[in-house]
């Protein structure tokens, strides 16, 4: 089930706590897209001991692999077709991960009673 969360909160929460409200959020988003494209090898405690473990370069991965998740639930639901996963990347390598984050919370939003 996808939980509805406000995108303004999840920036604020992660600037707040300097990240760390970050990687509750992506185990979080990474267990519902798990759950909603019945995939149980993307979980969210792999994805966190595999962040830990890169020092962070999995977060690349994991913007990749979340923007074809999204993309495939919009499939599935016959909505507007976006993979977003390159510019999560590119957006997460320039700095501006925050922003990727948005938009993926923004993306899952949509997804709210229907999954």
């Amino acid at each position: 089930m996808i939980k509805q969360r406000s995108v303004a909160m999840v920036i604020i929460l992660t600037l707040i706590t300097c990240g760390i409200y970050r990687l509750f959020w992506m185990y979080a988003i990474t267990e519902e897209l798990s759950h909603a494209t019945n995939d149980p090898n993307f979980s969210g405690a792999k994805a966190l001991i595999f962040l830990l473990l890169t020092c962070g370069i999995y977060g690349l991965f994991w913007y990749y692999v979340v923007g074809q998740k999204i993309a495939e639930m919009q499939r599935q639901h016959n909505m507007l077709l976006k993979d977003n996963g390159v510019l999560y990347i590119v957006l997460a390598i320039f700095g501006f991960g925050i922003i990727s984050d948005a938009i993926i919370q923004a993306e899952m939003n949509k997804f709210v009673g229907v999954v």
